[in-house]
């Protein structure tokens, strides 16, 4: 080959190198909210601060409910002001871990939601645990009132019939519904958020969502559509187990999203909580 072919052949493949680019980029996960986390400070909490910032950052997590027994561990995650993280704290009413079989009936814990609530920043009280009747309390009642008037929300682990007796206690509660019943059927899901506009529901631990190969369910799907502003999801890091599983649980959520309509899979991701906990 001739100088001047050679030299043809060369900027042909220059110009060919120029058209199609550096490689594409990876995208980026989708970025969660997690609107059920639980720091717990029983004496010390097993991960330590800046090992439970690192997982956020890793697993594009750019918001909390943070939440503790006992509310320490949230005022460290609110003061550590962490880069891109949003940090909305909830009052949790637990000092120890038998807290959660008393509280309903214990004036002692809405002493503590009273002075607790002075720090100035909550955003929410919760979560807490109620089963049936245990809702049916004058100390209940008195938390829900608390938390309409001072502009909270609630966090309910709690069965169908208890949710009803809060929002009876003060038709005005907000109420995140952690879990959102568990296993209750998809019909009844629908029907508590039909009847109630200010229920969101939140889903760590929720069963039925995916099929065993982890197709999203047809159930699931219509309930996402009909209801695209009204889920959050969560990791529930209760025991050292959960952070220890941290990024499948995200990685779990992020595969049934991908099967969703993008704009769906953004608000259930962090759109709504944003929109929930936007500065008022």
């Amino acid at each position: 080959m001739s100088p001047r072919a050679m030299w043809a052949a060369g900027f042909a493949a220059v110009a060919w190198l120029a058209t199609i680019g550096p490689p594409a980029r990876a995208a980026e996960p989708i970025e969660i909210f997690d609107a059920h986390l639980h720091y717990n400070w029983e004496p010390t909490p097993t991960y330590k601060l800046d090992e439970v910032l690192a997982l956020f950052k890793k697993h594009r997590i750019t918001g909390i409910i943070a939440t503790s027994r006992p509310n320490a561990g949230t005022h460290v995650l609110v003061d550590a002001k962490a880069d891109g993280l949003e940090v909305v704290p909830f009052l949790r009413p637990y000092r120890v871990r038998a807290d959660i079989q008393t509280w309903f009936g214990d004036p002692a814990i809405f002493d503590l939601v009273q002075q607790e609530f002075k720090r100035g920043y909550y955003r929410g009280i919760g979560e807490f645990h109620l089963s049936g009747k245990a809702a049916d309390t004058e100390w209940v009642k008195k938390t829900v009132d608390f938390a309409v008037d001072h502009d909270l929300y609630l966090h309910a682990h709690a069965d169908q019939e208890a949710v009803e007796i809060l929002m009876r206690h003060n038709p005005r509660a907000r109420i995140i519904w952690a879990h959102t019943g568990f296993g209750l059927p998809t019909d009844r899901v629908a029907a508590m958020l039909g009847k109630y506009p200010n229920l969101w529901g939140e889903l760590s631990y929720r069963g039925g969502i995916v099929d065993g190969a982890g197709k999203l369910t047809a159930e699931w799907r219509a309930l996402f559509e009909r209801y695209p502003n009204r889920f959050l999801l969560g990791s529930d890091t209760w025991v050292p187990e959960r952070w220890a599983s941290y990024g499948d649980i995200m990685a779990a959520y992020r595969a049934w999203l991908d099967q969703l309509p993008p704009d769906i899979a953004a608000k259930i991701a962090h759109g709504n909580a944003r929109a929930l906990f936007a500065s008022r």
